[in-house]
């Protein structure tokens, strides 16, 4: 009887830890000053758009919405993923369906933040895995989905070396990590952040690595959250779609 009883103890101390573990983490995820929305790769459908079949850019949400609506999809979320040339062209890698549809940038001594080395490539792997690596780790194998940005945020679970505390390079930003159970974690500030502040949270959450996708043109489409921008001029976005019913 008293194992018995040791047993149900231990079972709802489990339960319990799990519990309060899995509470922590939605309350690190939940900031006033940062919009932030996961992805289970294992239970929901991640794309990233560039062109429609047309060749024409999609640009921004409100034609992505568009898009997937013509496709029997609804648009659950979308986020600008990474940084582009002038005439939209994703800057560095880009990776549609298993097809390079822009060459890896491997250049280290340039100006902006995309050059701030290292800077890195955020994939999805054929087998859904998501990944996020520095440049000059980066290969291309079974590779479905990929863009390249910069600067990394989080390297090995570090903060990025340049990144100073108390910095006065303010910018609304956005980023994307791979949390400690595998599920990615999407955020933009609500308002100016630097760099080190931004990174600070993806390291709260125990992102082991974390890649910066944008600054002060970045938008998100969130309506679960009451987030709608469909407005922007974008090169890749990065969405979540689902079947209508």
């Amino acid at each position: 009887m008293k194992i018995k009883t040791k047993t149900y103890a231990l079972a709802i101390l489990i339960i319990f830890t799990f519990g309060m573990f899995a509470f922590s983490q939605i309350k690190n995820i939940e900031n006033e000053n940062i919009l932030a929305y996961t992805v289970d790769l294992t239970k929901q459908e991640l794309r990233f758009y560039w062109k429609d079949k047309k060749g024409e850019h999609i640009k921004n949400f409100q034609n992505l919405i568009t898009l997937t609506k013509s496709q029997s999809k609804k648009l659950v979320f979308a986020v600008n993923g990474g940084m582009y040339k002038k005439d939209l062209s994703p800057q560095g890698i880009y990776i549609e369906n298993g097809i390079i549809k822009s060459k890896l940038d491997t250049i280290q001594k340039a100006f902006g933040n995309f050059y701030m080395q290292p800077n890195g490539i955020f994939y999805i792997t054929t087998n859904n895995k998501s990944v996020i690596c520095k440049t000059t780790d980066f290969k291309n194998q079974n590779i479905k989905y990929a863009t390249q940005s910069g600067p990394l945020l989080i390297i090995d679970g570090k903060i990025h070396s340049k990144f100073r505390d108390g910095s006065k390079n303010l910018n609304i930003r956005n980023g994307v990590g791979v949390l400690p159970n595998g599920n990615l974690i999407f955020a933009m500030s609500k308002k100016k952040i630097n760099f080190y502040d931004f990174a600070s949270y993806f390291k709260k959450l125990g992102c082991k690595n974390a890649l910066y996708l944008d600054g002060f043109v970045s938008k998100t489409y969130l309506p679960q959250k009451n987030w709608i921008q469909t407005d922007g001029n974008f090169g890749v976005i990065i969405a979540v779609v689902k079947t209508e019913e």
